[in-house]
């Protein structure tokens, strides 16, 4: 099978795309033949070796964590999946679904993609929607609470902002001027420039007091101070990045990232399939120019997901 390789840790230029062999699945697992895999931040640092030292990975390394196809082999033990279901699935670290074939886990994990969700739509749902709801359920906003949602205009922002808004929580999201349409579009109720002032001062004038948490997709460690003066006194300051456990005025930081609960990934696929849960898609690549595709990823301001696709072949 042709796939997307890192050697070795080093600069998203080094990678190649070449032959390696069609990983067979073992007890618990399922080869899927993939359809369309998305693009995420975690993928060019486990490329690059950003975050060797708390998550390292084998080589050859073939990135991606998020994928859409049908299931080609089933490993024993597998009762959820047959060959040919369309699925769904959210890889984590073992990464691997840049490839034209990638083993993934009979898990929560992987869901079962309603026929109404197309290949793309789907590869763009796992990492983004799973650790949106993580992040949403880590801010504790009830109905009619407010959260400021920084970093909203990307992959997972743009769910957090929906299922924010679903939730009843008065949303005010941050991004660049020119990304007010689009968020709004999601249901923000309101918009912040973050290039135009300082973040928290144009919070506290929208929300005197301050709002109940802050969910930062930006910026990690002490700078996330600056977002925490937007919170009122006892609220939240919620990352996937890591930082303080304390800041000023009695603000707390709570750090998580993706987590799984049984059922959660194939109901936000319902959600899409029925149109309740809108599935931004920013840029799409034919697997011909995947390398190209990563390289570029950092690079860019993409409103939505980088999804790459893949032409039809047949498992040997």
């Amino acid at each position: 099978m042709k796939a997307l390789v890192a050697r070795d840790y080093g600069p998203l230029e080094d990678l190649v795309v070449e032959e390696m062999p069609v990983p067979v699945p073992g007890p618990g697992q399922l080869l899927v033949r993939t359809e369309a895999a998305a693009l995420n931040p975690a993928d060019t640092a486990l490329i690059t070796g950003a975050m060797r030292d708390v998550l390292p990975v084998g080589h050859p390394f073939i990135p991606g964590v998020d994928t859409a196809g049908i299931v080609v082999a089933a490993g024993e033990g597998v009762t959820r999946f047959a060959v040919g279901d369309p699925v769904l699935a959210w890889n984590g670290i073992p990464s691997g679904t840049l490839a034209e074939f990638a083993i993934v886990g009979d898990g929560p994990g992987t869901g079962h993609r309603p026929a109404a969700l197309d290949p793309v739509r789907a590869a763009a749902l796992p990492t983004a929607t799973l650790t949106g709801a993580a992040l949403l359920d880590a801010a504790e906003v009830k109905p009619g609470g407010t959260l400021l949602i920084v970093g909203a205009s990307g992959g997972i922002g743009s769910f957090l902002v929906q299922m924010a808004v679903q939730a009843g929580v008065r949303v005010l999201a941050t991004g660049r001027a020119e990304d007010e349409e689009y968020l709004r579009g999601l249901g923000a109720h309101e918009f912040i420039d973050y290039r135009d002032a300082a973040v928290a001062a144009q919070t506290r004038r929208l929300v005197p007091g301050g709002v109940d948490a802050v969910i930062d997709l930006a910026l990690a460690g002490p700078a996330l101070a600056g977002s925490a003066a937007a919170v009122r006194s006892g609220g939240l300051v919620v990352s996937p990045k890591g930082g303080p456990d304390l800041f000023d005025g009695g603000v707390t930081g709570v750090y998580t990232g993706v987590t799984r609960p049984e059922g959660r990934l194939e109901g936000f696929a319902t959600q899409a399939a029925e149109g309740r849960l809108q599935v931004p898609i920013a840029a799409e690549y034919p697997f011909a120019d995947v390398r190209q595709a990563v390289i570029d990823f950092p690079r860019r301001h993409l409103l939505g997901k980088a999804i790459v696709v893949f032409p039809l072949i047949e498992a040997e």
